[in-house]
């Protein structure tokens, strides 16, 4: 029994080590984000408000919790300090259903605001971000939280049942599993929502809702159909969901949606005209410049092909 107490003790003392270590990693590049970022953002007045709490989410929140956190591991505190921290986990599961909101945010002021593009750019080149933009570190929190679950298991499979500090390790392993659970929910209904409307661009000529509430993607493939009596075998696609599933035949591939031709500019030459012909109607397209009527040419046989 002493041995095995001694090999816990080991294992747990090099666990409450590494934890230690990465959570001094992770609040190095949280105080990269809320330092080069979110202080200067505000002071500037850069970003609006509701834009820069819409971007960054409770990242300060974030942030502290972890800062009070790697102050009780430093001086040993483990059980309190886990006790303590597992009252923030919620964070992260807000921080997660804020994140794809918060991405497209990001994209879109980087496209709009001159100012903020300039800015970011300008931050990101400093030597402390070691080439890496704000979209790679702002997942960060996600990351650790997946790490936190298995530095958890691993600290109270070897603690002592029969102790107090056992109890409170329990109750983190649990919250930090719920918390996992809620976040890799919002990812699975986040890559449902794709599928689903993957499939309905895919369908021509067919007026099937696929995008309804409540529906899930399961798989999709290609199946022969055999006919009652004896006819030919009919490849078709199949889409499977959890309510409904669509055969799909092949679009014939002859069917052109557009032809595009070239009237002249077959030769170095002075531009040239192209023909695009549609089911109800046809465009004459002229460019003064030889290589880009080419081009064009090119590029649009390649989009119709």
């Amino acid at each position: 029994v002493e041995d095995q107490r001694a090999r816990w003790e080991r294992k747990r003392s090099r666990t409450a080590k590494e934890l230690l270590e990465t959570e001094h990693k992770y609040l190095e590049q949280l105080d990269l984000v809320l330092t080069y970022f979110v202080t200067i953002l505000k002071a500037k007045g850069t970003l609006k408000p509701a834009v820069l709490e819409t971007i960054f989410g409770p990242l300060e929140s974030l942030y502290s919790a972890s800062h009070v956190l790697s102050l009780h591991l430093e001086n040993g505190n483990l059980g309190p300090g886990l006790e303590n921290f597992c009252q923030s986990l919620d964070l992260y599961g807000h921080y997660a259903e804020n994140l794809e909101h918060a991405n497209k945010t990001l994209k879109e002021q980087v496209r709009k605001n001159k100012s903020f593009q300039r800015f970011k750019k300008l931050q990101e080149t400093r030597p402390q971000f070691q080439g890496r933009q704000l979209e790679d570190l702002l997942p960060l929190p996600l990351q650790r939280l997946h790490q936190y679950k298995h530095f958890f298991r691993d600290l109270l499979e070897n603690t002592s049942p029969d102790t107090a500090e056992y109890q409170k390790l329990a109750k983190t392993v649990k919250s930090a599993c719920e918390v996992s659970h809620w976040v890799q929910d919002i990812f699975d209904k986040r890559e449902n929502s794709l599928q689903l409307l993957r499939v309905q661009k895919l369908l021509k000529g067919q007026k099937t809702q696929v995008l309804t509430a409540g529906r899930w993607y399961i798989r999709e493939g290609w199946l022969l159909v055999v006919p009652a009596k004896g006819e030919e075998l009919k490849r078709r696609m199949f889409f499977l969901f959890s309510d409904i599933l669509i055969a799909a035949k092949p679009c014939h591939p002859l069917h052109l949606q557009c032809s595009v031709d070239k009237v002249f500019g077959h030769t170095w030459s002075q531009g040239g005209l192209l023909s695009l012909s549609f089911p109800h109607k046809t465009l004459l397209l002229m460019s003064s410049n030889q290589e880009e009527i080419n081009d064009w040419y090119q590029s649009l046989t390649a989009a119709v092909r």
